[in-house]
């Protein structure tokens, strides 16, 4: 069974007429009937009753009629999306952090390097980014967590770490000022986490978990997926969050917040490039994981 002989038929269907097929298909009328007593004889079964004056199609002729209908518009969807790939477009999803921190700046420089090529990106949490690679959505993927699923090649490319951030006034700054471990202090104040599904709520998780922190000894008052909102929020005196230090870098540098460490073996991460491994990467694909391993971030 291929593609000509489903389309003869369902042309045959259409047009209740060998003859008129065959003119709409630019194909000899032997041409059609031959194509459709091969489908006959693959599926053993009748399709089209033809007499000299009148065709008739079969209960089976139908119901192959619905099957072939979805399949051609299939493939016409795939020559399309073939099409679409011509053009040297690479689909990204990405993580709120090198979503909004990152791929700029890196996008930019390869852009420069690289006129004829274009990007396509979607954002969603580290999850979601996962889940949309299994789906097929994307090329390629940037996330704040490591995978270990076996399907995939998950690569760090970039270093980040975690702080906690609060807002700049006389209270915080006076824990500045302070040489002993405030953090088990801090944790007290009104905190502000990420949602799920997200690297930094991990990381922060982890570091929680570690210092023995159970989640409803906290003080929660809001959980926010966008990490804008999350320094806003901070920075206007509503609580404290855990935060990348990437997302946070432009408004410690405005002086808008303060920023304390935490402890190395539970703030320093990467950030991963992750991909599927039974996919054929095309080569244009290819030049741009070969620009980010050189890249220095």
């Amino acid at each position: 069974m291929d593609f000509k002989q489903l389309q003869s038929f369902v042309t045959v269907v259409q047009e209740e007429s060998f003859t008129q097929a065959a003119g709409r298909l630019f194909v000899s009328q032997s041409t059609v009937s031959t194509h459709i007593h091969q489908l006959e004889s693959e599926l053993n079964t009748k399709l089209i009753l033809r007499t000299t004056k009148s065709l008739q199609i079969t209960p089976k002729g139908r119901e192959l009629y619905e099957y072939a209908l979805n399949i051609l518009e299939l493939k016409e969807r795939m020559i399309q999306a073939c099409s679409i790939e011509s053009r040297r477009i690479i689909h990204l999803g990405a993580s709120t952090i090198p979503s909004a921190y990152i791929l700029p700046q890196l996008l930019a420089d390869f852009g420069k390097l690289h006129q004829d090529i274009y990007f396509i990106i979607h954002q969603s949490d580290s999850q979601g980014i996962i889940n949309g690679l299994k789906d097929g959505l994307f090329n390629l993927g940037f996330i704040g967590m490591s995978c270990e699923d076996n399907d995939f090649c998950c690569l760090p490319f970039c270093k980040d770490r975690m702080v906690v951030i609060t807002p700049v006034n006389k209270h915080f700054l006076q824990y500045r000022q302070r040489k002993e471990n405030v953090l088990p202090e801090l944790l007290h104040e009104p905190l502000i986490l990420r949602e799920k599904g997200s690297g930094s709520k991990k990381m922060a998780d982890n570091f929680l978990a570690n210092s023995g922190i159970a989640e409803s000894e906290l003080q929660i008052i809001a959980r926010v997926n966008d990490q804008e909102t999350i320094k806003n929020l901070v920075a206007g005196g509503m609580g404290i969050s855990i935060i990348s230090e990437k997302a946070a870098h432009n408004f410690l540098l405005e002086k808008r917040l303060l920023a304390f460490e935490l402890p190395q073996a539970f703030s320093k991460r990467s950030l991963y490039l992750i991909y599927r491994k039974n996919y054929l990467l095309p080569s244009y694909v290819k030049e741009f994981l070969c620009f980010i391993s050189q890249s220095k971030l």
